[in-house]
């Protein structure tokens, strides 16, 4: 069975263990009323329609009473750390999707700690009692169905499917809980009275891969409850990604470029940081009419260069957007073929002295993001995307 553990509001809520006073007030994490942008919000202030990536003065708009706290993300980061090491008490099997939520295999542990579902409420009952945090979860034989399964009751939510109730769980939600169903994957569903996930698993299969390629038959597939994904650690994985599904279409070029320096800061950070070394990238590139297409291409010697990968992707999204340059939805960058060793011959095109400077930029990179949090540091050109003013789905 798998877990998926998300931490509920988990900045704005270690803010509102810290400091007390906070409790029960709209707390919004990062920003302030007149500049900056929002980073988390709790609870309270999301019912004024508070989110993470808007502007600080637009919180304030929608919530005047909302308490603006500076984030210290160096704090959360070794929260997020006492977090990973209780579930992995449980099982180490242990895939993180971010600093706040993660997917658990208990397959394999369940002799020793009980059902799922008795797991499950004992993590619960650990982050309560030793780091004060509540925590949604959600249990399924499937990773999506797992994930969505701790939304449901958020915050302090648990809910278990069992593998005969998937049908009748996944029936009534929208098709917004589904993986890479934004704003405008919604409405094109919804052109075709696609408007729930049963409505989905219920349409014939080649007309959704008629209309809508292979997004069209993933999620045909999740809608009948086939997700063969599982639940892999970073140090043992065949791949490691990051994409982003955008709340609007893009075809800035320069956005894109940010886009694609971001998700390959992201990726290569998970490489170092589990020592491994990759010997392609892959750039996955879905357009406005949800055909999607990937261009691969391989390193001369592996490699966890940061630099290296983002030039490697950056001429892959060249050639996807000349053959087909049209406003897209979705852009990701993966790293393939990995090995547990790199080689020190070096790129016909790069200096020794060269090689040595990458490296040392991304330990400083890596060490910096380590202490004080993720997006704390970044390269120039990933800035237009991490400073953007809007909430997009993601995937890892």
């Amino acid at each position: 069975m798998i877990l998926h553990i998300d931490m509920d509001a988990f900045y704005a809520s270690i803010e509102q263990r810290d400091d007390p006073n906070l409790l029960g007030k709209p707390v919004v994490v990062g920003g302030s009323a007149k500049r900056g942008v929002v980073a988390a919000a709790s609870y309270e202030a999301r019912r004024f329609g508070i989110h993470s990536a808007m502007s600080g003065k637009r919180a304030a708009e929608l919530c005047p009473q909302a308490v603006f706290v500076k984030s210290r993300l160096d704090h959360y980061a070794q929260v997020g750390h006492q977090v990973r090491q209780i579930f992995l008490r449980y099982t180490p099997i242990v895939q993180p999707l971010s600093l706040d939520e993660a997917f658990l295999d208990v397959t394999g542990t369940l002799r020793l700690f009980g059902s799922a579902s008795e797991i499950g409420m004992q993590i619960k009952s650990l982050i309560q009692q030793e780091l004060g945090l509540t925590a949604s979860v959600g249990i399924a034989p499937l990773k999506f169905v797992a994930k969505i399964a701790s939304d449901i009751h958020k915050p302090n939510g648990f809910t278990q499917v069992s593998a005969d109730e998937i049908e009748s769980f996944l029936d009534p939600l929208p098709v917004s809980r589904l993986w890479g169903v934004g704003r405008v994957g919604n409405r094109k569903l919804a052109a075709l009275q696609l408007k729930t996930i049963g409505d989905i698993r219920r349409y014939d299969r080649t007309s959704m891969t008629e209309k809508f390629g292979n997004w069209g038959d993933h999620l045909w597939k999740l809608a009948n409850g086939i997700d063969p994904r599982k639940v892999v650690p970073d140090r043992t994985a065949k791949q490691i990604s990051h994409e982003r599904t955008f709340s609007d279409d893009i075809d800035d070029v320069n956005m894109m470029r940010a886009v694609i320096s971001h998700l390959c800061e992201q990726v290569t950070r998970r490489l170092r940081r589990n020592g491994r070394f990759s010997r392609s990238v892959t750039v996955k590139y879905r357009c406005d009419d949800f055909r999607t297409f990937a261009k691969t291409r391989s390193f001369n010697q592996p490699t966890q260069a940061t630099d290296l990968v983002f030039r490697a992707a950056m001429s892959l999204l060249k050639e996807l957007t000349a053959k087909h340059p049209q406003p897209i939805r979705l852009l990701g960058v993966s790293l393939g073929n990995l090995t547990v060793e790199g080689s020190k011959q070096l790129d016909l095109f790069q200096s020794e002295d060269g090689d040595e400077s990458q490296k040392a930029v991304d330990k400083v990179v890596d060490q910096l993001s380590d202490q004080i949090g993720n997006n704390s540091v970044y390269r120039a050109t990933s800035h237009s995307w991490i400073n953007r003013h809007e909430d997009p789905k993601s995937e890892s």
